[in-house]
């Protein structure tokens, strides 16, 4: 580039792009879910919520109200919608069965293996939406080098995997767990020395991703600040959460919100969107009814299975459940667990299928809450 087009492209007006909805539904959903997460954090260790067991008053809002709820979100892109269910039904109905019969197999060699399993799958299905996330905005943006796609999924894969791996090789220190305690492999002694290499890639992979937007930023004038909020939230919860405090609660809350929030208003948009192009399903017809019922819905459904959970399994939260147990036989855990936790694991196996781009061909209201289409005409 010239003098005198460098001088040009410096003095040129900042362009803001790649957006996938909108820049204030964009910040408040990722920003905003990211930022009440730390703030959570911070009156955590100002005002000492963490307590064991786990605040009651935190389950019922993080893990309930946002975990557990956010699960459910699914259903207003399958289960709810007729015309899908008839054009995939041995995605909808018999890999459900497939994996119920999987997590009996599981559970039969071991209560441990069985949250062992379901665990890592769990950790899977959250790396791989947030690389979900980053592909839209990368296709929002125009982007099209392979460049672009190395560096964008290696900045995330470190944000998200390194801390994992810091857990894996601190586990006798680390005072928080995915499901159970034990529910992770103990490789310490193995994993240990790697650590310099490992923060190594960490650094490298997010110092990359920095040097390309500023290297994009300085040639075009383009900040893509929604991936970039992405990105750099992704690296400082997952590094806060899992690494920068020993806390069951910070987990909890920089876990849950960025995880759940973005994925429920994804959902609440596509019903919305199934509204203006005129699908009539009994999602669509939720979604008529308000924000509210939509929420609502959700609410219920994981209020629903969370009292099966107490009365059958745990015997917990009898403060909101009551005190009275199913008193199931343990060998009836071996079917009972697995059927409860099917939502749960559904979702991870759907989740990594529904929102391809295969998917979205020729299904409006997907392109839509993508933000490929105007949300209405």
């Amino acid at each position: 580039m010239h003098a005198r087009d460098a001088k040009r492209a410096s003095t040129a007006p900042i362009h803001w792009g790649g957006w996938i909805w909108s820049p204030r539904l964009d910040l408040g959903v990722f920003g905003g879910s990211a930022l009440l997460a730390l703030l959570l954090v911070a009156f955590n260790h100002v005002l000492d919520w963490q307590t064991d067991p786990f605040p009651e008053w935190a389950w019922l809002f993080l893990v309930l109200g946002v975990d557990v709820a956010h699960v459910y979100a699914t259903l207003f892109r399958t289960y709810l919608d007729v015309t899908e269910l008839k054009r995939h039904p041995f995605r909808y109905f018999g890999l459900p069965a497939l994996l119920y019969a999987g997590g009996v197999v599981l559970f039969y060699c071991g209560n441990a293996a069985f949250w062992r399993g379901l665990a890592y799958l769990a950790v899977w299905h959250f790396v791989r939406q947030q690389i979900g996330w980053v592909r839209v905005y990368r296709a929002r943006s125009g982007a099209r080098a392979r460049m672009d796609v190395w560096i964008d999924e290696l900045a995330i894969y470190a944000a998200t995997l390194v801390p994992v791996f810091v857990w894996h090789s601190e586990l006798n220190a680390t005072r928080f767990h995915w499901f159970i305690s034990g529910d992770f492999v103990d490789w310490q002694t193995a994993l240990r020395p790697a650590l310099p290499w490992v923060w190594g890639f960490w650094a490298l992979a997010l110092g990359t991703f920095c040097a390309r937007q500023v290297h994009v930023f300085r040639k075009t004038r383009l900040l893509y600040a929604g991936k970039l909020l992405l990105v750099a939230s992704t690296a400082l919860l997952w590094w806060l959460g899992i690494v920068g405090t020993n806390s069951d609660f910070d987990f909890t809350a920089t876990n849950v919100l960025t995880h759940g929030v973005p994925y429920v208003c994804l959902l609440w948009i596509y019903a919305r969107a199934q509204v203006q192009v005129g699908v009539k399903s009994a999602g669509a017809q939720v979604a008529t009814a308000g924000l509210a019922a939509f929420v609502g819905l959700l609410w219920a459904l994981a209020l629903l299975e969370e009292f099966a959970w107490a009365r059958g399994v745990y015997h917990d939260h009898a403060w909101l459940f009551g005190a009275r147990a199913f008193l199931l036989p343990i060998s009836f855990h071996m079917l009972v667990v697995p059927l409860l936790a099917l939502p749960q694991i559904t979702h991870y196996v759907l989740d990594g299928v529904l929102w391809r781009r295969s998917e979205s061909a020729g299904n409006e209201a997907q392109l839509r809450a993508l933000g490929f289409r105007p949300e209405s005409d």
